[in-house]
C-alpha cells in the first residue's frame, strides 16, 4: 500500500547539533503510530515537518494529493477568534458539519462560547484538540493530546480516536493511552528513527534490548562510554534490578495501606493514636467545603475523613473541577473546611509541584536554578551532592548544566522542576499534575525517585499507568462532593468498583522489565536447565493469578460486617489469604533468583 504521507532521510541542525539525522516517518491509510523518544530528541520538530508547518535542511516530505492533515500543536494559536466554538468551525471544511463542533466541546468540557483570550492553557489545548478532531482528517498528528485532560476525557478520546477511520501519529508520555491505540512504534533515538511493527505495549522490551546489544557491542570494540550516558542509555539491567525491589516495597505499602483503610472503622484506632501520633502525617476528620451561598451553594468536599500515614502515597483521582484541587489545599492547611477539621503531623516539611510549575529564570543556568545561585552543591537524602553529579540523576549532561534555561524544551524544563524539587529537603510531597509534558524516560525517573522517597507523597494525576505504578491508595471524586478511597492502584480501584477485571501494575512492570529468554548462541556456551527456564517462563503468570484471587479475598475481608454474620467464613477466607499471600511470596522469590541466574549466564556468555 503507498503512503498516504512519506518522510524521508529529513535532517535538522541548530547551532551545528544535529537534532535529526536521516530521520524516516511513513504513514500508510488507517495507520496507528506513536512516536516516542526523550524530550529534546526532535519528535515535535519531526511532527511539524509532517504537518508542513516547519522545514528540514535536507531529505524529501511527499503527502499524498488531496489528503487533509490536522495536526495539534503544544501551543496553540486562537487569536482573532471572538469564541472557541469559531476556532473550532475554522478548522471545518464546507461539506463537514457544523454540530461536530459542538459534540466535541462538550465532551471536552467546553460550551463553544469561551473567549479564546481568556482561556487558562487547559483549556486552549482543549480547544485546539477540538478543531483537530473536527474535519475527520485522512492523516491526525496529535501532540501530547491527553495533557490537561480527566481520565473520563481521556477514555472518551480513546473511543473517539479508535472509531475515526483516518490514520494516526501520536506523541504522548501516556502509557496506557499509547498502549490502547498504537499498532506500530517510531522509536526517534540520536537523530534517527527506528520502526517497530508492534504496539507500544512491546516497545520498551524492545528497546531495552536494542540498548543492550549496542552495549555489548560497544563494550567488544572496547569504546569509551561516558558516565552520565552509561546510567541514561545502557544500566537496563541494574535498573531492572532496583524494579525488583521496588515492585515488593510497593506490594509492601499497598497491602498496609488496605489494612490501615480497613481499620479506619475501628474504635481502637482511636486508643492507638497516642503510640502511633509520630507516623500519623494528616489526620482529616468529617470535613466539608462549599463555594456560594444559598441556591447557588455547590458542596465541593462533603463528610471526608481520612488518615495518611508516613510511606503512603495517596492519589486524588476524577474528573477536571470535580474538586480535587480543592480537597488537597484542604489537606494540606492551604484552606479552612467550612465543618470538621485536619490534624498535620508535627515536623512536615513540604516540598510542592502545583499545576501551574514555578518560575524558572531564562538566563540562569541549569546548575544555579537548582541551587537558586547559592553554591555548588544540593542536599539530598540529609547528604550533599555536587550539583552536576545531581543533575545526572534527572538525565542531564554536564555540558546541559551550564547552559541557560531558555534553551530547553518543555519537557526538558518540567524534568528541572522535578530536580529543584527534590533537591529541596522535604519529607512529604505534594504534586499536583507532576506528569504533564515529561517524556517517558524521565516518567520512569519520577516513578524511581517516588519509590525511594522516605517520606509521604499526595498527588493529583489523570495517568493511569503512572498510578498503577506508584499509588498506594487512589481517593475518587465519586460526585456532589462525595470521595472514596480505595486501596492499590487505577486498575484495583476501577475493579474494587466491578468495573474492570485487574491488572496489577507491578507484575506488568515484571513483565515488561523482564527480557524475553534468550537461545544460547555459541556451541558449549552456559544455559539454564530445562525445568528452571520452564519455571521462569510460568511463574509470572501463576503470581498474577494468585493476585488475582488475592484481590477477591480482600475485598470481601473488607466488608465490615462480615466478621460478626459469619465468623467462620471470616477465618476461612482469613486463612486462605494467607496460604495464597505465603505460596506467592515463595513464587516470588524463586522468580528473582531464577531472573539473576539468567542474567549472570547472559552476561557468561558475552
Amino acid at each position: 500500500m503507498a503512503p498516504v504521507l512519506h518522510l524521508k532521510d529529513i535532517t535538522v541542525a541548530f547551532g551545528g547539533q544535529k537534532l535529526l539525522d536521516g530521520a524516516e516517518l511513513s504513514v500508510e491509510k488507517g495507520d496507528r503510530i506513536c512516536l516516542v523518544g526523550r524530550n529534546g530528541s526532535g519528535k515535535s520538530t519531526l511532527m511539524k515537518i509532517a504537518a508542513g508547518l516547519s522545514e528540514a535542511d535536507g531529505g524529501t516530505v511527499f503527502v499524498q494529493p488531496g489528503a487533509i492533515v490536522r495536526y495539534l500543536a503544544q501551543e496553540p494559536d486562537m487569536s482573532g477568534f471572538a469564541t472557541t466554538r469559531d476556532y473550532v468551525e475554522a478548522g471545518l471544511d464546507l461539506h463537514d458539519d457544523p454540530n461536530r463542533s459542538y459534540y466535541l466541546l462538550g465532551h471536552l468540557g467546553l460550551d463553544g462560547t469561551e473567549n479564546p483570550a481568556t482561556l487558562s492553557g487547559g483549556e486552549a489545548r482543549r480547544a485546539a484538540l477540538a478543531r483537530a478532531l473536527a474535519p475527520k482528517p485522512d492523516i491526525l498528528l496529535l501532540d501530547e493530546p491527553t495533557n490537561h485532560l480527566d481520565v473520563k476525557a481521556i477514555e472518551w478520546l480513546e473511543g473517539e480516536l479508535k472509531a475515526s477511520r483516518g490514520a494516526l501519529v501520536l506523541i504522548s508520555h501516556d502509557r496506557r493511552f499509547l498502549e490502547n491505540l498504537s499498532r506500530v512504534t517510531v522509536w526517534l533515538d540520536r537523530g534517527r528513527t527506528h520502526r517497530l511493527e508492534k504496539s507500544f505495549a512491546s516497545f520498551e522490551a524492545w528497546r531495552d534490548e536494542m540498548l543492550e546489544k549496542e552495549e555489548t557491542e560497544r563494550h567488544k570494540l572496547e569504546r569509551k562510554i561516558a558516565a552520565e550516558e552509561d546510567w541514561v542509555r545502557y544500566g537496563v539491567s541494574g535498573r531492572r534490578k532496583r524494579n525488583v525491589g521496588r515492585l515488593e516495597r510497593l506490594r509492601g505499602f499497598r497491602t498496609e495501606r488496605r489494612d490501615q483503610i480497613r481499620s479506619l472503622g475501628n474504635v481502637k484506632m482511636e486508643a492507638a493514636e497516642g503510640s502511633g501520633s509520630g507516623t500519623k502525617v494528616i489526620d482529616a476528620k468529617g470535613v466539608a467545603f462549599s463555594y456560594g451561598a444559598g441556591e447557588n451553594k455547590r458542596e465541593i468536599v462533603q463528610d471526608f475523613s481520612m488518615r495518611i500515614h508516613r510511606g503512603n502515597r495517596i492519589a486524588l483521582v476524577g474528573p477536571n473541577g470535580a474538586g480535587k484541587t480543592t480537597l488537597l489545599k484542604l489537606l494540606i492547611g492551604e484552606l479552612q473546611p467550612d465543618k470538621g477539621n485536619v490534624k498535620l503531623g508535627q515536623g512536615l516539611l513540604m516540598a510542592q509541584l502545583d499545576q501551574n510549575r514555578s518560575k524558572l529564570h531564562p538566563e540562569q543556568s541549569l546548575a544555579a536554578a537548582v541551587t537558586d545561585g547559592s553554591g555548588d552543591t544540593v542536599m539530598v537524602g540529609g547528604k550533599p551532592r555536587h550539583v552536576m553529579n545531581y543533575l545526572q540523576d534527572f538525565l542531564f549532561t554536564p555540558q546541559q548544566a551550564r547552559t541557560p534555561v531558555k534553551v530547553l524544551s518543555g519537557g526538558e524544563r518540567a524534568r528541572l522542576l522535578l530536580a529543584k524539587l527534590f533537591a529541596t529537603p522535604s519529607n512529604f510531597l505534594v504534586l499536583d499534575e507532576p506528569t504533564n509534558d515529561l517524556d517517558l524516560e524521565t516518567l520512569d525517573l519520577l516513578e524511581e525517585v517516588i519509590a525511594d522517597y522516605p517520606g509521604t507523597a499526595l498527588l493529583v494525576s489523570h495517568d493511569r499507568d503512572f498510578l498503577d505504578r506508584v499509588a498506594t491508595s487512589i481517593v475518587l471524586a465519586e460526585g456532589d462532593g462525595r470521595f472514596t478511597e480505595y486501596a492499590g492502584g487505577y486498575a484495583d480501584m476501577l475493579y474494587q468498583r466491578g468495573e474492570a477485571a485487574p491488572e496489577r501494575a507491578e507484575i506488568r512492570r515484571a513483565k515488561a522489565d523482564r527480557p524475553a529468554e534468550k537461545r544460547v548462541r555459541a556451541a558449549g556456551a552456559p544455559k539454564m536447565k530445562f525445568a528452571d527456564a520452564h519455571d521462569l517462563r510460568v511463574l509470572p503468570g501463576k503470581i498474577a493469578a494468585a493476585e488475582l484471587e488475592m484481590v477477591k479475598l480482600a475485598v470481601e475481608l473488607a466488608d465490615p460486617v462480615l466478621f460478626s454474620k459469619d465468623p467462620k467464613r471470616f477465618a476461612d477466607l482469613s486463612e486462605k489469604l494467607a496460604r495464597l499471600q505465603g505460596q506467592k511470596d515463595t513464587d516470588e522469590e524463586r522468580w528473582l533468583a531464577l531472573e539473576m541466574e539468567r542474567e549472570a549466564l547472559e552476561t557468561e556468555k558475552d
